[in-house]
């Protein structure tokens, strides 16, 4: 596999701050000999925080960020004084970014708005100074909190691409070259499986000044739900995608049969990502004469919307656009 700049999953040890101890302490000075506690709070340690950035569309900055060790907060001191709190990490991270708890596999955060911030990580609290101890028949203590500790863990980030239609296909079924034709995007494109290893995001321009955000994502193969070809790694993307466009070569040995395998990948992954909007695109076919198109159509299910296209030629292509459109719209209306 080549190398890529394109990274979706991190795995990163992560330890809060610390709280800071409350102080023990009691005023002394010049007019005072023996005054009452004044021991002030223990600073709040450090949060670990995740921050939403549109402008990042991978997790690559983060590749050698294994550990992130937040700052302790300040003990407190005398004259009821609260110690610094420590300074807060702020991992930014694209749009799509889940957060999960390595032992767990519990899904702690979602960022899906440009600079939405989440505390991943909370902070240990600052103990309390014995200032807040003092009763009319303990007008002196002696005691005071510590801080609470941080929160030391293994978290995963994960990214799964923001794109309002996802490319869903066999390798080399024509997926990047339809972007590239579509979109301003520039895929890497070539006569052999698996060219696209990463996902590409491009923006279809629509009438009316309008548009919507298109992914060709890695091609899918039979058994990529157990993981093989690049399995998991590409399912994890369509989740986020409200309609899936199954890209059919012309000249493909069986039809049929190639749908239902991309539909079963996607039912044993996820069975919820058989409620999406299905569309259906048959690529290549300026290859196509009257007769083998409508032999084609019978192979087809009759409730999924059909189109022929090619682009080489930019058949069907505006009639796409709209058929997309109209099933954006549609589920868009639903929710």
């Amino acid at each position: 596999m080549e190398k890529s700049n394109f990274v979706d999953q991190i795995r990163i040890f992560c330890r809060s701050g610390h709280g800071g101890a409350g102080s023990r302490h009691f005023m002394r000075n010049k007019f005072t000999a023996l005054g009452g506690p004044d021991g002030g709070d223990g600073g709040r340690g450090a949060h670990i925080i995740l921050k939403g950035n549109r402008n990042l569309w991978t997790l690559l900055h983060l590749r050698y960020f294994k550990n992130v060790i937040a700052e302790d907060g300040e003990g407190g001191s005398g004259n009821n004084k609260t110690g610094r709190f420590g300074k807060d990490v702020i991992i930014e991270v694209p749009l799509g970014t889940i957060a999960i708890d390595e032992e767990t596999g519990v899904q702690e955060v979602e960022i899906l708005e440009d600079g939405q911030e989440v505390i991943w990580i909370p902070g240990g609290k600052g103990g309390l100074g014995n200032a807040h101890f003092a009763t009319p028949t303990n007008q002196a203590p002696e005691y005071a909190q510590p801080g609470l500790p941080g929160i030391e863990a293994t978290k995963i980030l994960e990214l799964k691409v923001l794109a309002d239609v996802g490319l869903v296909g066999f390798p080399n079924a024509g997926k990047s070259t339809l972007l590239s034709v579509i979109t301003a995007a520039k895929p890497k494109i070539a006569n052999y499986a698996f060219t696209t290893i990463t996902p590409n995001l491009g923006i279809v321009a629509y009438r009316d000044e309008q548009s919507f955000c298109i992914a060709d994502l890695p091609g899918i193969i039979e058994g990529a739900a157990e993981g093989k070809g690049l399995g998991h790694r590409f399912l994890r993307h369509i989740e986020r995608n409200p309609v899936l466009l199954f890209l059919i070569p012309a000249d493909s040995a069986d039809h049929k049969k190639e749908f239902a395998i991309l539909v079963n990948e996607l039912e044993k992954y996820n069975p919820e990502l058989l409620h999406k909007q299905f569309v259906i695109a048959v690529s290549k076919s300026d290859m196509l004469d009257e007769e083998l198109m409508q032999a084609i159509k019978q192979e087809l299910p009759a409730n999924i919307p059909h189109i022929f296209i090619s682009s080489v030629t930019n058949k069907g292509l505006t009639e796409l656009k709209d058929l997309l459109w109209k099933a954006l719209n549609t589920t868009e209306t639903e929710g």
